[in-house]
């Protein structure tokens, strides 16, 4: 029977790349597995032929001679698709599980021990603080590279033995039928090295427990959620492995005259309703620690929002110095515990109110009277 074409088993078109033909070969793997299709006696025979096109399609080499000559280019003793086809699904299968296998080709580097863990690190700030930037001292607990055996794990530094199970590649591999499994080495725990005289202070580990005390530099602009990373910083190594990083989290602390949006700023400034209702000049703080002049348009209602520009916090991801702007609301605050004559007057500006047809200037006269009566 005629060998169907590889192109059309992958069910790829001709000239499709290689990362589309690895796609297409992981999804038929899966699809075809004998284990997947037990009811299916074809599945294996099926199985074969999809691993034997991938082996031959996936080598640039063996894809050049199968587009110009075809099946015939692999026939007469030529190199066989199907010889190497466990192989083949060997590495699509690292690609998928070789972190649950203890790393895949990550882990077990000839000669390095393993890299030490990532730390993390809250810090809280005051908004103040977010505004300015500031320098923090803190201490994290962890470990440390020990000293006696300069983090070799050794007695007196010397260099530790390669492990004769892995031969220092830190991982073994066992074949079951089609697939190839690999593991972490459980001689040396993927170290690719043993220690045949532990040092006496870290019982080998290469670390010993302790805090370290750090000056942390916090940019100007940083609010809640921003990260900060300090490379080499974190965990020691295991047996002279690399250090891990440490991560610093930020917290900016809620403020009481002042609400964050992103860069920009708001405040809530309470007026009275003369004020509002005639206008003014308020001075009103500002994140800076300074304050600043807003001028309260005659006839505000509350809520009205004023726009200062420039005067928010300063933006994290722009180095030109640009700052957000602060938004400035407006609550208008209705008197009480009124005095009679106070009352009286309101009870007169509400007659005048109802004088619709009344000349503007002449009603807006006697309103600022009444009001000027009310502030005295």
């Amino acid at each position: 029977m005629e060998k169907r074409d590889f192109y059309e088993t992958l069910g790829v078109p001709r000239g499709a790349s290689g990362d589309e033909i690895k796609k297409a070969y992981r999804r038929k793997a899966r699809e075809l597995h004998p284990d997947q299709n037990k009811d299916n006696p074809q599945a294996e025979s099926h199985f074969k032929s999809v691993n034997e096109a991938y082996d031959v399609l996936k080598d640039p080499q063996k894809k050049e001679l199968y587009d110009q000559f075809g099946h015939s280019a692999f026939e007469g003793g030529g190199p066989s698709g199907s010889a190497n086809f466990s192989s083949a699904f060997s590495d699509v299968f690292e690609d998928f599980f070789g972190d649950l296998m203890g790393g895949g080709r990550r882990q077990g580097r000839r000669g390095q021990g393993n890299r030490g863990s990532d730390l993390r690190y809250d810090v809280g700030l005051e908004l103040e603080e977010a505004f300015t930037g500031v320098r923090k001292r803190i201490t994290v607990p962890g470990s440390i590279s020990c000293e006696s055996c300069n983090g070799m794990g050794t007695e007196g530094g010397s260099a530790p033995s390669t492990c004769p199970t892995c031969s220092g590649a830190g991982k073994v591999r066992a074949q079951q039928g089609f697939f190839t499994m690999e593991r972490t080495c459980p001689t040396c725990s993927g170290a690719g090295q043993v220690i045949r005289n532990p040092c006496s202070h870290c019982a080998g580990a290469g670390r010993v427990r302790k805090d370290q005390s750090l000056d942390v530099d916090i940019p100007k602009g940083v609010e809640t959620g921003s990260r900060i990373r300090l490379s080499g910083k974190g965990e020691a190594g295991l047996r002279g492995g690399q250090n891990g990083d440490l991560y610093i989290f930020v917290t900016v602390r809620n403020h009481e005259a002042f609400e964050r949006s992103g860069d920009d700023i708001h405040h809530v400034a309470r007026v009275s309703m003369p004020q509002a209702a005639l206008g003014c000049d308020i001075q009103i703080p500002t994140i800076d620690g300074g304050v600043s002049k807003v001028r309260i348009p005659a006839g505000s209602q509350p809520g009205k929002r004023l726009r200062l520009s420039r005067k928010g916090m300063p933006s994290l991801r722009d180095r030109n110095s640009t700052r957000g702007d602060m938004y400035v609301t407006l609550s208008v605050e209705t008197p009480t515990d009124l005095s009679a004559e106070q009352k009286k007057l309101l009870e007169r500006f509400e007659e005048l109110s109802q004088y619709k047809h009344a000349k503007d200037a002449s009603l807006g006269e006697k309103v600022k009277g009444l009001w000027d009566d009310l502030k005295g």
